[in-house]
C-alpha cells in the first residue's frame, strides 16, 4: 500500500500511526500541541521516535464530543498539515468524517483520510475520496449500542462501509478497516472485539487498531487517561498476533518497542 511517499508493506509489519489532536479538547491531550508551535514540536518528537504516520484531528470524537463546523475544523488542521508537509517527510492522516475538511486538507497535501463513520455520515466523503485518488481508513461505527449478534453486526457494518467505498471507485488496494474499539460498544464488546480481531481477516484489508489510552483500558485496570500506557501496549500486543497492520498510539517509542519484540518473536528471528 502507498500511503504519501511511502509503501507499507502489508504482510507480516505492524506500523506505527501516531496521534497529534490539535484540539481543546481530546480525551487524553486536548489543549496540549493546539499551538502550532508545539504541534510541531510534538511531530518532530514522534518521527525521531519512530511513527510512521502521523494523524492530525481538529475535532474530538471522545464520548458526549460537542460537533464543531466544518469551517473551525479547517481552520484548526490545514495550517498544521502545511507546516508539517514544510518541514517534514511523513505521510499525513486527517481524522474527520466531513468531506470538505477533507477536501481543504488533500488540497494542502493531506495522504490519507480517516474517517470514524466508515464514510456513513457524510454522503459525499467517499467521492472526495475517489477524486483525490487516495487511501481511507474506514472504522466501525453506529448510532446505538444494540446489536443482534455482536460480531456479525460488526462485521456485516464493516461491509458496509467497504461497499460505499468500492462504489464510489476508491480503489481496493486503498482501504484500510478499523475495528472502532470505544465506539458504539460496551465495556464487554469491547473486551470481545479486542479477543476476536482475526475476524476481520475475512475482507483481506490491512486492519488498523485504535486502543490508545482509551476508557477500555481505563475500565480494566481502574486507571485515569496518564496511567494507561502498560494496558495501551498489552493491546498492541494482541493486535499484532492477530494480524493488525497500523496501532494508532499516543506514545511512539514504548508501542514501537513492545511491536517490534512481538514480530521478532512471532518470526523467531
Amino acid at each position: 500500500m502507498i500511503i504519501g511517499n511511502k509503501e507499507f508493506k502489508i504482510k507480516g509489519r505492524t506500523y506505527i500511526m501516531g496521534i497529534l489532536n490539535v484540539t481543546p479538547d481530546s480525551f487524553s491531550d486536548g489543549g496540549k500541541f493546539n499551538d502550532l508551535s508545539n504541534a510541531l514540536n510534538h511531530a518532530e518528537q514522534m518521527i525521531k521516535e519512530g511513527v510512521d504516520i502521523i494523524d492530525v484531528g481538529g475535532e474530538s470524537t471522545r464520548p458526549n464530543y460537542t460537533r464543531i463546523s466544518d469551517e473551525e475544523e479547517i481552520d484548526r488542521v490545514v495550517p498544521v498539515i502545511k507546516e508539517l508537509k514544510k518541514h517534514f517527510d511523513i505521510p499525513l492522516s486527517v481524522d474527520t468524517y466531513k468531506s470538505k475538511v477533507a477536501e481543504a486538507s488533500l488540497d494542502v497535501g493531506a495522504d490519507l483520510i480517516n474517517d470514524i463513520w466508515g464514510l456513513k455520515y457524510d454522503a459525499n466523503m467517499a467521492n472526495v475520496i475517489s477524486k483525490y485518488n487516495v487511501p481511507t481508513c474506514i472504522m466501525h461505527n453506529r448510532k446505538e449500542t444494540i446489536y443482534d449478534n455482536f460480531m456479525e453486526d460488526v462485521l456485516s457494518d464493516l461491509q458496509g462501509s467497504i461497499d460505499i467505498a468500492l462504489s464510489a471507485g476508491i480503489k481496493r488496494d486503498k482501504i484500510i478497516i478499523d475495528p472502532g474499539i470505544g465506539f458504539a460498544k460496551t465495556y464487554e464488546m469491547n473486551l470481545i472485539l479486542m479477543n476476536h480481531l482475526e475476524e476481520l481477516q475475512k475482507f483481506n484489508l490491512p486492519i488498523l487498531l485504535g486502543t490508545s489510552r482509551k476508557s477500555m483500558i481505563g475500565k480494566a485496570l481502574d486507571e485515569t487517561v496518564e496511567n494507561r500506557m502498560e494496558g495501551t501496549l498489552a493491546t498492541s500486543v494482541i493486535g499484532v498476533m492477530k494480524g493488525c497492520n497500523f496501532v494508532r498510539v499516543h506514545d511512539v517509542l514504548e508501542n514501537l518497542r513492545a511491536i517490534r519484540m512481538t514480530e521478532a518473536i512471532l518470526r523467531e528471528h
